[in-house]
């Protein structure tokens, strides 16, 4: 095989590992192996062999995989909770009675009118006010305050 074959081989393999990596979206795992195809590449364009090359490659995606270990704890635990995840707890003001067996209920919180289901299946009239249990899609699971 010539030079040119492995530099294009390392090219298309740098172009896949971004893709991947944007298609996963914010994993940074294949990212590293991006960076050692790029590496990989640069070793093609000075012609070493590809022993050399594929040595390279691995070598730098590991460094760079092990590197960034750090830095990917810390963004994970940084998390920022999600609206449904905020919303559990909270009390909210019954607008439609709630009946579970008739598929009825609404209520309002933060001055946002919600699909609202009883949590142990009791019916609550309107204007009780309840807290969010969970959140399911579109629709709060409530369950009335004493």
């Amino acid at each position: 095989m010539t030079a040119t074959t492995f530099i294009i081989a390392w090219a298309v393999a740098f172009v896949f590992f971004v893709i991947v990596e944007i298609a996963n979206g914010a994993g940074l795992l294949s990212i590293w192996f991006a960076l050692g195809s790029l590496a990989a590449m640069f070793c093609a364009i000075a012609k070493l062999p590809f022993v050399v090359q594929f040595a390279v490659f691995v070598a730098t995606s590991i460094v760079f995989l092990f590197a960034a270990r750090p830095l990917a704890r810390k963004v994970r635990k940084t998390a920022i909770p999600t609206n449904f995840e905020l919303d559990v707890g909270r009390t909210a003001l019954v607008i439609e009675s709630i009946d579970n067996s008739r598929n009825k209920g609404r209520v309002r919180l933060d001055g946002t009118d919600w699909s609202a289901v009883s949590a142990d299946g009791s019916k609550i009239a309107d204007g009780a006010n309840v807290r969010v249990v969970e959140v399911s899609g579109a629709k709060l699971i409530v369950e009335k305050l004493s």
